[in-house]
């Protein structure tokens, strides 16, 4: 995953660098502006961000419109709890777990002046994550996912820094909450409501949120590049 970022900054770089050169005497065009750029950092783990940004819909009006797609490594959770709680209370083979989140933001943004930064907006809108959280049991014959989909709401505080040309330094700082929502795994399934699907003993959806790592609360500390086209 980590050679796909790579690549996936370098070929971000590349692109802008060509357009950079292919627009250095063109002079700014009127209207709408658009940006991009990738962040990366902590959000609830590492984490990577592509974003895309909207601004001057029409003369005077300062709010601009934020697209970002992210994936993030978390922790999946407990592997013991998970196994109890989504299949049995077999404790043999050695375990291993792998957590993932893909999610979506489309924000709103609003310019303010805080201490020496020039182009700073506050942001909020809503999010969308899809969690998958892998464990296995290296001996235990037991390789399972748990799966969720969140709605949420999130807000930032996002600065650019001139660093020549047409690029910005970008520093992103904030936090989303994302709401409870069924968890699956195996045949079972626990919702926030109550209900369950082949439940485990008497296991509920509190021992199940307990045992999972689903995005919940996540504070976000990114830094990146931004191109103005």
């Amino acid at each position: 995953m980590r050679r796909i970022l790579i690549f996936s900054l370098a070929v971000l770089l590349l692109a802008a660098t060509a357009l950079e050169a292919q627009d250095r005497t063109t002079p700014a065009s009127q209207g709408a502006r658009f940006s991009s750029g990738l962040l990366l950092g902590y959000s609830s783990g590492f984490g990577v961000e592509a974003f895309g940004v909207a601004s001057n819909f029409a003369e005077g009006f300062p709010l601009q419109a934020r697209l970002g797609l992210g994936f993030t490594s978390v922790d999946a959770g407990s592997p013991p709890d998970a196994r109890r709680v989504f299949i049995n209370n077999a404790t043999n083979g050695i375990p291993e777990k792998a957590g993932q989140t893909w999610d979506f933001s489309l924000d709103v943004g609003y310019p303010v002046n805080l201490f020496s930064m020039n182009r700073a907006f506050v942001v909020g809108g809503v999010r969308y994550a899809r969690f998958k959280g892998n464990f296995k049991y290296v001996g235990g014959n037991e390789d399972f996912d748990v799966k969720s989909s969140h709605w949420g709401i999130g807000g930032a505080l996002q600065s650019y820094f001139p660093m020549g040309g047409r690029f910005d330094l970008v520093l992103n700082a904030g936090l989303d909450y994302f709401f409870s929502s069924t968890l699956t795994g195996h045949d079972t399934a626990y919702a926030p409501d109550g209900t369950a699907v082949n439940p485990r003993e008497d296991y509920t959806y509190t021992d199940a949120d307990a045992a999972i790592g689903q995005p919940k609360f996540r504070p976000i500390l990114m830094l990146g590049m931004n191109y103005r086209f």
